[in-house]
C-alpha cells in the first residue's frame, strides 16, 4: 500500500568485476574494486572494495570486502570491514564478522556473528578495569 519492501542491490560506484548468472568460476579473486556475482563461484574472494551478490548467485567461498550486499546463497565465512546487508532472500551458512550487520526479514543465517562496532570502546574500558 505504501510502496514495495523489496530491496535491490545498489551499485555504489563503478562495478569492476561481474560474474554473470550463467557463469561458473573456481579460484581466487583479489581486487581493489567492486565485485558483483550473479553466477556460481567457488574459492576465495578478497577485495578492498564492495561486494554484491545477486539473487541467483551460489557461492562456496571465504569472502573479505569493505562492504557487502547479499541476496544469494553463500556457504563460507564472511569478513566485512564496514557494513554487511543481508537482503530478504539471502542464505548464509557460515560465520560472519562485520562492522555493522543488517538482516532483512526472511533472510537465513546459520553461523556465529561478531560485530566490530564499538570494539575500541570496550577495549579501552577493559584496560581501565585492569589498572
Amino acid at each position: 500500500m505504501f510502496g514495495s519492501n523489496k530491496k535491490t542491490l545498489n551499485t555504489v560506484g563503478e562495478i569492476e568485476t561481474i560474474i554473470g548468472k550463467n557463469t561458473s568460476i573456481k579460484g581466487t579473486i583479489s581486487s581493489k574494486g567492486t565485485i558483483r556475482i550473479d553466477g556460481q563461484f567457488e574459492g576465495d574472494i578478497n577485495t578492498t572494495g564492495n561486494l554484491m551478490v545477486g539473487d541467483n548467485a551460489k557461492i562456496t567461498a571465504q569472502l573479505k570486502a569493505l562492504n557487502a550486499t547479499i541476496a544469494g546463497r553463500i556457504n563460507g565465512n564472511i569478513d566485512i570491514s564496514e557494513k554487511l546487508e543481508l537482503l530478504s532472500n539471502a542464505q548464509i551458512y557460515g560465520d560472519i564478522k562485520a562492522g555493522i550487520l543488517m538482516i532483512s526479514e526472511g533472510a537465513i543465517f546459520r553461523g556465529v556473528c561478531e560485530t566490530r562496532q564499538g570494539m575500541e570502546h570496550s577495549g579501552a574500558q577493559e584496560e581501565e578495569n585492569t589498572q
